[in-house]
């Protein structure tokens, strides 16, 4: 593994983790030639499909892109990064599990509010705001609704 800092290919493995689930390894590594420290992370290569889009052309799955768009979703919202990743993570495992060549980008789209619906309501509306092209503002109004908790009466007396 090369050293980021300086370029050189000597680098020792100082600490080894795996995530909670075992598909992850982060490794935090030092250069031997300039003494800096930095981490790596190996995960399995899944052969994710080939997503679809609107018009027709077709673009390698991108989970910089996923992490981005979630991100946008979620600016200045009270999610940690774990959480981010672990709903991509379940967003590819899902997409591996169609077993498809090539998936439809709406139905990513649909996999991506579901899980930002677990994360935080805010981001699901923000993204079902853009992603679903809202006409007007009952369109708007229906998904507040839908992810809207019913209240709770207080018992009578």
């Amino acid at each position: 593994m090369k050293c980021p800092y300086c370029g050189e290919d000597n680098t020792q493995v100082v600490d080894t983790r795996e995530n909670e689930e075992g598909d992850t390894v982060r490794r935090r590594r030092r250069c031997l030639h300039c003494d800096k420290r930095f981490t790596t992370y190996e995960r399995i290569e899944l052969q994710l499909p080939l997503v679809v889009k609107k018009n027709g052309s077709r673009v390698d799955y991108d989970r910089d892109k996923m992490r981005s768009s979630l991100m946008l979703a979620l600016r200045k919202r009270p999610v940690a990064t774990e959480g981010v990743e672990a709903a991509i993570d379940r967003i590819e495992d899902k997409l591996v599990q169609l077993a498809e060549r090539e998936v439809p980008s709406d139905r990513v789209g649909e996999l991506v509010m579901r899980e930002l619906k677990k994360l935080d309501k805010i981001a699901y509306i923000r993204f079902a705001s853009v992603y679903r092209n809202f006409a007007d503002v009952d369109e708007f109004s229906d998904v507040i609704r839908e992810v809207k908790a019913p209240r709770r009466c207080a018992p009578a007396k």
